[in-house]
């Protein structure tokens, strides 16, 4: 009773720090239905593509030991073991495309869905996996209850297609008894595939849904209570080394930003030890010259630099170069009492360009 109610009283969706932490620890969202769909394709790619120029070889290899089989000496131990190890790497050799395919296409189905990550916490001895309270609520609710109709798809869908390949309407045994012995293996094929393709289109389905499932249920899983939105949002508010960092992380992101800026400037205003001002004044666009970076002292000396490798001009004038610092916005346009001063330097530009 108090689980149910603690999940009623979870009405709001998971934050994304709620959402983070149970990525962090493993926490994800995981379709058992998804592998098994790829192994049913792998297989089926192995009986249409692989089967026959494998067994085909195989079947050669075979033959031909058989009519040498007086080339052979069996007359120790070593002989044995020598020919049981040319007998196993034939086969060996046919089956490695089933060992390669099928483990491979289970694993991508799995990765697709979630990155793999390690996650030691997921591997620790916890009391409620071995709570038989806790298991019978996992075997009884809905997320076993949801497994529990899964299996029971599975397997009625599975006993159905069976019945409809090889006893309603079809004549297989009767086939597989008159068929000549050399063309039974391309028989029986050719059924396998029929039911590997009819069980993908059932999976394939019965996936869909799992996957959708699974997303639905891991969000219904971290849903939160208002009251612990509220203690998230105070712990969040209030731990100052979280505000620091925040307000670090802003600063270095506007200073990337307006670094990047500089090469669109017209110009540089500087003083030639503390102070740098990129200027940007382009007639079609800009009604008054525009700021488009300043910096004091190491961020200074980099404007500088950039405009150096670009070929954009660098003025030293001391009062303005400390003016335009103090008293105007990065992206903003310069105040009319610098109209004049700037307008000398941009004339020169302009015609030094001509």
């Amino acid at each position: 009773m108090a689980d149910t109610a603690d999940k009623e009283s979870k009405t709001e969706e998971a934050t994304e720090k709620k959402i983070s932490d149970a990525i962090e620890k493993g926490n994800l969202p995981f379709s058992r239905e998804a592998p098994i769909l790829a192994s049913i394709i792998a297989f089926l790619i192995i009986m249409v593509f692989v089967v026959v120029p494998s067994g085909a070889k195989l079947a050669s290899f075979l033959s031909q030991l058989m009519d040498k089989s007086d080339d052979w000496r069996l007359s120790s131990a070593d002989d044995a073991r020598q020919l049981f190890g040319i007998i196993g790497s034939a086969v060996g050799l046919a089956l490695l495309p089933v060992l390669i395919i099928v483990p491979g296409a289970g694993i991508l189905a799995s990765v697709l869905q979630n990155a793999p990550r390690i996650v030691f916490d997921r591997i620790q001895p916890e009391a409620s996996r071995v709570s038989i309270v806790k298991g019978w609520s996992r075997l009884f609710g809905s997320a076993g209850r949801v497994e529990f109709l899964k299996s029971t798809l599975k397997f009625a869908a599975a006993s159905i297609i069976v019945f409809m390949i090889f006893f309603k309407d079809s004549h297989f045994f009767v086939d597989a008894i008159i068929t000549e012995p050399g063309q039974l293996p391309e028989l029986i094929r050719t059924h396998i595939v029929r039911l590997l393709s009819s069980v993908a289109i059932a999976v394939t389905v019965l996936a869909a849904f799992d996957l959708a499932w699974t997303r639905i249920h891991w969000r219904s899983e971290l849903r939160m209570t208002r009251q612990e939105i509220k203690d998230e949002h105070k712990q969040a508010e209030g731990d100052p080394l979280l505000k620091s960092r925040l307000r670090s992380l802003g600063r270095d992101r506007a200073r990337q930003r307006m670094i990047a800026s500089v090469p669109t400037a017209t110009l540089i205003v500087a003083n030639p030890t503390h102070f740098s001002v990129a200027l940007r004044y382009n007639p079609a666009k800009d009604g008054a010259p525009v700021v488009v970076a300043k910096g004091q002292d190491i961020i200074a000396i980099k404007i500088r630099e950039i405009a150096e490798a670009h070929d954009i001009p660098i003025f030293e004038n001391i009062q303005l170069a400390r003016s335009l610092y103090k008293q105007v916005q990065v992206n903003h346009v310069i105040a009319p009492e610098f109209y004049k001063a700037v307008a000398e330097l941009i004339q020169f530009v302009n015609g030094r360009r001509q």
